[in-house]
């Protein structure tokens, strides 16, 4: 979601929309290296109220980002997708909804992959070890790994989630980070006539069709380490707004983990805390989504230094 972010200024939007232009970037690079990297474009937020639906409507007349392409539709556009199988049965009784074209779903897997093996075929060198310290040493930086190996290197990029602030204690530092659970659904449909292929957003639960029939359900927001399994039910049931076909979906895979969301600070955290070593964690619920415009950030960083040590 980088076109329908609630807000229109700020670094979360900036960093939204720098995103979105590197991912459509790094799609044509590694298509060129012959690495499947697919983008599904279009995303459908749903007014399940007044209230969403003027939000909404706030964000189709507000200030738009070049090349942005937002399209109001109204609940009886959407119940005559319905009845044409452009669209499933929908939750609830939606009010209208917001149809945007840029925005939409990418296998997080399957990019990392391609990210992985691309950044391999062009010198990168990865160690399995665990770092258990980070060590000054002059203008570098030096690595305690856990197979009693030293690291030697020139810029350090910390990007460990919760661990991260494990380190940086070490350091004497403190950017603390707070962890925030979160459960997710994989589902087997049923067969249907509907060649729904886009992802639909209602109330904050993102319903995401996938190749086969499969849909992706998530996800929960739960403070602290523990998962609780009457929050999953609420999103199996969609706080009981699932229409029929959802709710006879298979579930075929479950899973959790914990998000790094920043203690008073806004996430993500992209700082410098000591000289050649970058805090890039803490990215909450848009580790995804935010991850190209940190990347970004960090490479500018250091290709900032390095070149005025160059010049210098």
């Amino acid at each position: 979601m980088a076109d329908v972010f609630q807000r229109r200024s700020g670094r979360g939007w900036r960093l939204r929309q720098q995103s979105l232009q590197l991912l459509h970037q790094w799609q044509e690079i590694l298509h060129s290296e012959g690495r499947a990297a697919p983008v599904q474009r279009g995303l459908l937020l749903l007014a399940s109220s007044a209230e969403e639906l003027e939000r909404l409507t706030r964000l189709k007349h507000g200030r738009q980002p070049p090349g942005a392409q937002l399209e109001l539709m109204a609940a009886e556009s959407l119940q005559q997708m319905v009845a044409l199988q452009q669209l499933p049965p929908l939750p609830g009784e939606p009010l209208g909804g917001l149809w945007s074209a840029r925005d939409g779903q990418l296998d997080p897997i399957v990019w990392m992959q391609a990210l992985q093996d691309s950044a391999l075929a062009n010198g990168l060198q990865r160690s399995r070890a665990v770092v258990q310290t980070l060590n000054p040493q002059g203008p570098r930086w030096v690595l305690e790994l856990s197979t009693t190996e030293q690291l030697n290197c020139d810029w350090v990029v910390l990007c460990a989630g919760l661990e991260s602030q494990t380190l940086l204690h070490g350091l004497g530092l403190q950017w603390p980070m707070e962890p925030v659970s979160g459960q997710a659904l994989e589902l087997q449909r049923r067969p249907e006539r509907s060649d729904w292929q886009h992802p639909m957003v209602w109330r904050g639960m993102n319903l995401v069709p996938r190749p086969g029939g499969r849909l992706w359900l998530g996800a929960t927001v739960e403070s602290g380490t523990v998962t609780n399994g009457d929050e999953l039910e609420q999103l199996r049931q969609l706080q009981g707004d699932a229409p029929g076909w959802l709710l006879d979906a298979e579930v075929i895979q479950r899973w959790q983990g914990q998000r790094a969301r920043p203690v008073d600070r806004p996430a993500p955290l992209l700082e410098q805390p000591l000289p050649r070593l970058l805090l890039v964690s803490g990215h909450y619920r848009n580790g995804i989504v935010l991850g190209p415009a940190s990347a970004a950030w960090a490479a500018d960083q250091i290709t900032m230094v390095n070149s005025a040590v160059a010049g210098s």
